[in-house]
């Protein structure tokens, strides 16, 4: 049964208090045995949260679009950890291969390579993966990638206790940078 709050009370009239006497399972011994288990339920749930989440944020992902026969294309995202992982690798259905690329320009000559060890994300700074930079370079395309499609990517990363975890995503196809 609803009792009105008195005026003098400092609330307004219209609110009302709600007895605890006809909720029996809110009783003292019953309030303990949630309490104690939301807190086991938090616990692993943390405890598991630790073992395959990454503390690494992915912003601004998109694909390149490509032309019928074409063969490669690039995707490009920002990245950055909290407390440090590696982008060890990366596979998606539509390419027989994907990598983690690094492009640089030495002695006038643009050179394009996987890194083997995968890239580092240092504690608390963004890499951006951009044309001209770093990139994921997906390569044998299974079909063509047309504007305004979307496709499915899996990021592995490893965190700084070795922790190995995957992020899937889905990323627009552009044939520019998304702008936000």
């Amino acid at each position: 049964m609803l009792e009105p709050v008195h005026a003098d009370s400092g609330w307004a009239p219209y609110l009302f208090q709600v007895p605890m006497r006809p909720f029996p399972f809110l009783r003292a011994p019953s309030l303990q045995l949630l309490r104690r288990a939301a807190m086991a339920g938090l616990c692993a749930t943390l405890m598991g949260h630790a073992a395959w989440a990454q503390d690494v944020v992915v912003q601004n992902a998109w694909v390149r679009a490509t032309v019928p026969g074409q063969k490669a294309t690039g995707a490009f995202m920002s990245l950055s950890s909290a407390s440090g992982s590696r982008l060890k690798s990366v596979t998606t259905p539509v390419a027989g291969v994907a990598e983690v690329h690094e492009m640089r320009v030495e002695d006038n000559i643009m050179k394009m390579q996987a890194l083997k060890g995968g890239l580092e994300l240092p504690a608390g700074k963004t890499v951006e993966l951009k044309p001209g930079s770093y990139h994921l370079m997906l390569m044998d395309l299974k079909m063509p990638l047309p504007k305004d499609s979307r496709i499915p990517l899996t990021l592995v990363f490893v965190n700084a206790r070795g922790v190995e975890s995957k992020t899937e995503l889905t990323l627009p196809v552009s044939v520019l940078a998304p702008t936000h």
